[in-house]
């Protein structure tokens, strides 16, 4: 066995890291989905991220984890959860919603809204039967107690929704919606 007296560890900061990375070639720009001209922007020194920003995919990263453990909290301290507000919303959004329905509007899979939806059910917030018309179809829908539910974590959401525009003018939601929009697109 090998014994470790000291380890030293050089932090960097990411623009350090950055710099030392090799230069790739910039892809070649799509038009834009919308047909409007995509409007370049200057690189930092060759190529590479500006000194001034960290790259904006780090960025984008650390806020959509903050901005995530922030709303789950948000959902716990109102009794619920992420994917219990999201199967909720679905199921709230529709009449009565088949399991494949909820997991397609959801973004859940198959075998884990399954397992949501038994604990839901278990909890006497949903109810499942089957559908007449097709026997293999299982339909869901809320009880009065995961209406409730949903009323609560609603007023979560909503309450988290402002938080995050809290500062944020119109105008700048609108541009923050765009760049979102035009960074998704960037990459699908």
């Amino acid at each position: 066995m090998v014994g470790i007296k000291s380890l030293d560890v050089k932090c960097l900061d990411i623009n350090q890291i950055c710099a030392n990375l090799p230069v790739m070639p910039r892809p070649e720009r799509q038009p834009s989905p919308r047909g409007r001209p995509r409007q370049e922007r200057p690189p930092g020194p060759k190529g590479r991220p500006s000194q001034e920003h960290p790259p904006i995919g780090l960025h984008l990263a650390q806020v959509a984890k903050t901005a995530s453990r922030a709303f789950d909290e948000a959902m716990a301290q109102a009794g619920g959860s992420l994917p219990t507000w999201l199967v909720l919303i679905s199921v709230k959004a529709r009449e009565s919603a088949s399991q494949r329905e909820i997991a397609e509007a959801a973004g859940i899979q198959g075998a884990t809204l399954t397992h949501h939806l038994n604990a839901l059910e278990a909890a006497g917030l949903v109810t499942r039967r089957r559908d007449p018309a097709n026997r293999r179809v299982h339909v869901v829908e809320l009880t009065a107690a995961g209406d409730a539910l949903f009323l609560r974590l609603r007023g979560a959401a909503l309450a988290f929704d402002q938080k995050l525009r809290a500062g944020l003018s119109d105008r700048e939601i609108s541009q923050l919606a765009e760049l979102l929009s035009r960074l998704r697109d960037n990459i699908a």
